[in-house]
C-alpha cells in the first residue's frame, strides 16, 4: 500500500518483496502517464498496471495507457466483480490481452451458440468484444451470438463472435465479429463516456 508516487515506486523497486500486480490510484502523481511507465517498467519483465476508472482525470490519457496495455477497474465495483476484473492482468496466459480499453460492468447477456441458450452476466465490455461471467464456458473459437443491453440505452446489443479465451474459474471473453454499425457506435459512446 502506498499514499505518494514516491513510496509507490519505491515499494515495486523491492526485489525482496516482488509485486505480481499495480493497482494505482492516478491522483498520487501529476503526471499519470509517466507514472504509470514507470511503475510498469521498474523490472526486470512489464508489470501489469490495473487503474481505478474514476481516477482518471483526462480522456486524452487514455490512448498512452491502452498503449501500455493499463487495465481499468471500477473503484466501487461490488466484490465479487473485483477478482474477475483482475483475474486477466494476474494470469495473463489464460487470457487474450486485447489493446482496447474495457468497462468493468455487470449486466445480463444471453448467448447462444449451437443448440446451445444461456444467461449470465458480463465482466467488462469493450470496444471490441465482452467478458462472461460463468461457470461452464464454450471453447475457444466457438462461434457465439450474444445480446445485452448497456445501462442507460433502450435497444439491445446483437453481435456475432467467436469465443477468445476461455476459462473455468472466471469464465469466457467475447471478440465481436460481426454487429450493426449503429450497435457498434452504441458500444463505442458508451466506452468513451465511462472512461
Amino acid at each position: 500500500m502506498a499514499d505518494s508516487e514516491a513510496t509507490a515506486r519505491a515499494a515495486v523497486e523491492l526485489t525482496e518483496r516482488p509485486i505480481s500486480l499495480a493497482l494505482i490510484d492516478l491522483t498520487l502523481s501529476a503526471d499519470p502517464v509517466a507514472f504509470v511507465r514507470a511503475i510498469r517498467t521498474s523490472g526486470p519483465e512489464p508489470l501489469p498496471v490495473v487503474v481505478f476508472a474514476g481516477t482518471l482525470g483526462s480522456a486524452a490519457d487514455v490512448p498512452a495507457l491502452a498503449a501500455m496495455q493499463v487495465g481499468y477497474i471500477n473503484e466501487h465495483a461490488g466484490t465479487p466483480l473485483i477478482l474477475p476484473a483482475l483475474a486477466p492482468h494476474l494470469f495473463p496466459d489464460s487470457f487474450n490481452r486485447r489493446m482496447s480499453v474495457r468497462m468493468a460492468i455487470g449486466v445480463p447477456v444471453t448467448y447462444r451458440s449451437g443448440d446451445t441458450l444461456a444467461g449470465a452476466v458480463t465482466l467488462d465490455v469493450g470496444k471490441g468484444g465482452l467478458a462472461i461471467r460463468t461457470m461452464n464456458p464454450l471453447p475457444k473459437g466457438t462461434p457465439i451470438q450474444v445480446r445485452f443491453k448497456l445501462p442507460g440505452m433502450s435497444a439491445e446489443i446483437d453481435a456475432a463472435g467467436q469465443v477468445a479465451w476461455s476459462d473455468r474459474k472466471v469464465g469466457m471473453g467475447v471478440q465481436f465479429e460481426r454487429l450493426s454499425a449503429n450497435h457498434q457506435r452504441a458500444i463505442d459512446a458508451f466506452i468513451d463516456e465511462h472512461v
